[in-house]
């Protein structure tokens, strides 16, 4: 069973950097697909980032591209999420997801999520 546990979030200042980590275990070998999405209250689940954990290929949000850069350690398990110039219109919660699909912005299409972690920037 997939576990995955995100962590890095919090309060910064407009302008700032956070960098969050996402911990996965039990990911079988066909989920290759991780992703970075997040969720303001009273909102859907809006895309942000993905990467294929043997590849490296990555897609980003056309609010995330410039801004933000999406890694992976497979050896590891861990996926990183370093944003900088934080704005407030960032602020959300941010979860992790892995997929066996190759769909990536589509939030449907992951099979496992995190509980997400809080990130306030403020004006």
């Amino acid at each position: 069973q997939v576990r995955l546990v995100e962590s890095g979030g919090g309060l910064v200042q407009s302008g700032g950097s956070l960098r969050l980590s996402c911990a996965a275990s039990g990911r079988s070998a066909n989920q290759d697909l991780m992703a970075w999405f997040r969720q303001a209250p009273g909102k859907g689940r809006q895309f942000v980032a993905a990467v294929s954990a043997t590849g490296g290929n990555t897609i980003m949000s056309g609010s995330a591209q410039g801004r933000f850069t999406i890694s992976v350690d497979d050896t590891k398990n861990m996926m990183y999420l370093q944003m900088n110039s934080l704005k407030p219109e960032d602020t959300a919660v941010y979860l992790c997801a892995v997929s066996s699909r190759f769909t990536p912005t589509m939030a449907s299409s992951y099979d496992s999520w995190g509980q997400g972690t809080q990130v306030t920037a403020s004006s």
